[in-house]
């Protein structure tokens, strides 16, 4: 059995901490599990380890993990064309889209709209398809689809499986990784024990934005301060976003990682797991960041050319380590080379962009040395 380094531990809840201390966010979780096992789970400030959160994006590691599934199955072809399982999608030159284009953010349509609300049935999901355009031609670019993409999923999952997806998700994905409670499409009733959403801190200023990024002002997208507190409102937690719905503990994301690892139960069949998360299908920069993307198929994998820190994972793991950031610096992975899986969540979203992306790399990188 692989111990954890109980000094890098210590680190590693001092620096999970800080910002609680220093009165930033009102509360932080961490963990780390290892061998099948949750082994560290610590809460700080105005929550406990009971207290679920709003995952984000990373909630997308999730129902990639659906897709997965039925991959798996043999009902879902990721070369195949989106609008061959969802015919009301092939508009406005969105026919030739394909699956593996949706999953990897090369599908050309990031700023599609699409209100929660909406989105909770299938009527909703088609009509919006319908009358979404392209940014730009699909598979010629790499731009992060907030949410956009992950609707479609969420439809090719009803279709392909005959289930709603959150139901599929809950069956075949929360239950299968042996975590307690429903991620996604919380009906009002299991609500509780939810950190409340609050922003915090100031963006950063014009000359900040310039001296790292060489760009006057950050790209405008849809997620905005008041976007990311609109995950308190309880109508749009029970839609269950699937792009960044998930609402849960940093216990579960380092249990699900596991399961990402070991596989229990043969959740997932091996050869498309092992596709899934280790195969990087797009290297395309990003459009505004120029950061190659190194995705494989819904998740993004840290990479050995010097670029994982920019991804979010740290600078000390392996370059195997794969996983999926969230808005407010959720961040949750795995390390195949070690074993390791580490969940970190906060309902303090801080506005200070740069400020939020250190941390997270600091914690990656800290928690990454905790294997023993």
């Amino acid at each position: 059995m692989t111990k954890l380094r109980g000094d890098k531990v210590e680190q590693l809840l001092t620096r999970a901490r800080r910002e609680v201390d220093e009165g930033l966010v009102p509360s932080a979780q961490v963990a780390l599990a290892i061998d099948g096992n949750v082994e560290v789970f610590e809460t700080f400030g105005d929550a406990t380890n009971e207290t679920r959160y709003a995952a984000y994006s990373s909630t997308k590691a999730f129902v990639a993990g659906a897709v997965w599934v039925l991959i798996g199955e043999g009902k879902i072809d990721i070369g195949k064309r989106v609008a061959d399982h969802i015919p009301e999608f092939a508009t406005n030159g969105k026919d030739d889209i394909t699956v593996e284009q949706v999953m990897l953010h090369t599908s050309g349509f990031p700023h599609a709209p699409m209100p929660a609300l909406e989105g909770d049935t299938s009527e909703g999901r088609t009509k919006r398809f319908a009358q979404w355009k392209l940014n730009w031609e699909p598979g010629s670019s790499y731009e992060y689809h907030p949410t956009s993409a992950h609707w479609v999923l969420a439809e090719l999952i009803e279709r392909t499986s005959g289930q709603d997806y959150r139901d599929f998700l809950d069956d075949r994905i929360r239950k299968a990784a042996g975590l307690p409670r429903r991620l996604l499409g919380l009906a009002p009733d299991d609500q509780d024990h939810i950190a409340t959403l609050v922003n915090v801190g100031e963006p950063p200023s014009t000359e900040e934005i310039k001296a790292l990024l060489g760009i006057e002002s950050l790209p405008a997208t849809e997620v905005t301060p008041e976007a990311l507190v609109s995950f308190n409102d309880p109508a749009v937690r029970s839609v269950g976003v699937p792009g960044g719905g998930g609402i849960m503990t940093a216990a579960d994301f380092a249990t699900y990682y596991q399961a990402l690892l070991l596989n229990p139960g043969t959740m997932f069949d091996v050869d498309v797991l092992r596709d899934a998360t280790t195969n990087v299908r797009s290297m395309i920069p990003d459009r505004w960041f120029k950061t190659p993307a190194s995705r494989a198929l819904g998740v993004v994998v840290a990479g050995a050319d010097g670029k994982g820190s920019l991804r979010g994972f740290g600078k000390t793991g392996s370059p195997r380590i794969f996983g999926h950031g969230g808005a407010g610096g959720q961040i949750a992975w795995a390390d195949p080379d070690t074993g390791l899986s580490f969940g970190y969540m906060t309902n303090g979203l801080d506005q200070h962009t740069f400020r939020q992306a250190r941390r997270t790399v600091a914690l990656s990188s800290i928690a990454a040395e905790c294997a023993g």
